[in-house]
């Protein structure tokens, strides 16, 4: 059961919506400065209107100014670092360490805290290993009375076909579910995500991993996961890296809040 300071944390994130839009920046953390994100408080100013904003660690001092209002996204920090996201080098593992504990997010402001969840290692340890991690998180969210988002993140998820993540997902989220985060975090699979949502005892949150080759596609591929019962999306890179940040964050807001058909919102916004 959540505690109060949980559940009154989660209210102010959904806002009385049934879904949520949140925008992610962490990924300075794994590739280094990427495209639309080379000027972070600018990149932050240009997404204030997201229910949340993801980011790691360090960066809330460099923005913070656009969370002091009433009506500010909610900040969520980051708290474990894992090998599996730096995809530019190819790796096969996925070891995970701590970058900040709980305390030290809130410390940071956050709202929120994610942690990060992947299995199927080469090493039977290495997934032992990242189990206790997500499970210290977790006993340490609930100490504060801070929601913890749970992200299943297989190894080379970037590069797969949807489909061919579906077990790991189908699987990593109930487990992310088990150990007690307040929401999941992951991959869309296709069809069968479905499975997924209605296997979860918590809201699921679709990612939006590489940027589409068109802004429609990001507005499609966010149906689609309202459609299969996801609760909202995590969009990082598809927005940042749109020619409005601002239009298409917009554009995405009435697609997953308000069930608008993708290709209507995009000719209503002129988004190609």
């Amino acid at each position: 059961m959540a505690t109060t300071g949980e559940s009154i944390r989660l209210e102010r994130l959904f806002a009385g919506s049934e879904n949520i839009v949140i925008v992610a920046v962490d990924h300075g953390l794994y590739f280094g400065p990427l495209p639309g994100m080379i000027n972070l408080p600018e990149a932050i100013h240009s997404i204030a209107g997201a229910d949340g904003i993801l980011m790691g660690p360090g960066m809330p001092a460099h923005c913070q100014e656009v969370f002091y209002k009433r009506e500010s996204p909610r900040l969520i920090i980051r708290l474990n670092w894992g090998s599996n996201y730096a995809a530019q080098w190819n790796y096969k593992h996925s070891h995970s360490v701590w970058m900040t504990d709980v305390a030290g997010a809130v410390r940071e402001g956050a709202d929120l805290v994610i942690g990060s969840l992947t299995m199927q290692n080469p090493d039977e340890f290495e997934d032992a290993h990242n189990v206790e991690i997500f499970a210290k998180c977790v006993e340490e969210k609930k100490v504060l009375g801070i929601p913890m988002i749970g992200e299943v993140y297989p190894t080379g998820g970037d590069d797969k076909k949807p489909a061919d993540l579906q077990q790991s997902v189908f699987i990593g989220c109930r487990m992310a579910a088990e150990l007690g985060a307040d929401l999941v975090k992951t991959f869309y699979t296709g069809p069968q995500f479905s499975e997924v949502t209605k296997a979860c005892p918590v809201p699921v949150l679709a990612l939006g991993a590489k940027k589409t080759p068109r802004e429609i596609d990001a507005l499609r591929l966010a149906a689609d996961a309202m459609e299969a019962g996801a609760r909202g999306i995590v969009f990082g890179r598809n927005v940042l890296q749109a020619k409005s940040p601002e239009k298409l964050l917009d554009a995405l807001k009435e697609v997953v809040k308000l069930h608008k058909a993708p290709d209507t919102v995009a000719k209503q916004y002129g988004l190609d």
